[in-house]
């Protein structure tokens, strides 16, 4: 049966997953991207991109991990852009370019009605307006068989665990303190809900905890 899962995101030593006034200038909130420095000099990181080779190693395989057998992703609308309220025009199409990194259906929660968006390289963009449940019975639909990942943000994530829908769940805690933005598992009782850690490895850059359901 296919699968709701969550990889590669990263969290602070304080458990914020964004850091606050996320904006063009600062995608990820004010200091986020350090949360992500693991990731960023690794092979599929920069395959991803178009860069060189990448190191390879505990970093790399948590991030090539992260697409293996995935056929569709959700996201929350913050990480598909900074625009709030209703869409004033087409024009933003994310983050990425012409060519986002995820070549499959992308299922963006929303409020607010938007036509999908067909882009390079095999992503397709579609805005859901009703709900969390309903984005996952379309992610799983368009993902034929494989699984699906949900990529954030935290409050999205949140959601999904409240609900007891994810999984398996991979965090990567940089050891950075950020002090305030968006935390992960406010209000979340893990063990509650079913989840244990079921790996936990340590690199220079982060130390990556697997979550799964028991």
């Amino acid at each position: 049966m296919a699968k709701l899962r969550v990889h590669c995101f990263s969290v602070s030593l304080d458990g914020y997953g964004a850091g606050p006034d996320q904006s063009i200038d600062h995608p990820l909130g004010i200091g986020g991207e350090q949360l992500h420095k693991w990731m960023f000099g690794t092979r599929t990181f920069n395959q991803l991109f178009g860069g060189g080779n990448g190191s390879t190693g505990i970093d790399d395989a948590f991030a090539r991990r992260g697409f293996d057998g995935i056929g569709a992703w959700i996201l929350g609308r913050n990480m598909f852009g900074p625009v709030r309220g209703p869409w004033p025009d087409e024009s933003w199409k994310g983050w990425w370019g012409d060519n986002p990194p995820y070549h499959t259906p992308v299922f963006v929660l929303t409020h607010h009605p938007r036509a999908p968006i067909a882009m390079e390289g095999g992503t397709t963009f579609h805005f859901v307006t009703d709900g969390i449940s309903s984005a996952l019975d379309q992610a799983k639909a368009a993902a034929g068989g494989k699984d699906v990942r949900v990529g954030g943000g935290a409050a999205t994530i949140r959601q999904y665990l409240q609900a007891g829908l994810v999984d398996e769940m991979h965090v990567a805690v940089s050891p950075v303190p950020l002090g305030r933005g968006e935390p992960l598992f406010k209000d979340i009782d893990l063990p509650k809900l079913g989840y244990a850690t079921t790996e936990h490895l340590p690199t220079e850059a982060a130390t990556h905890f697997v979550l799964a359901k028991q």
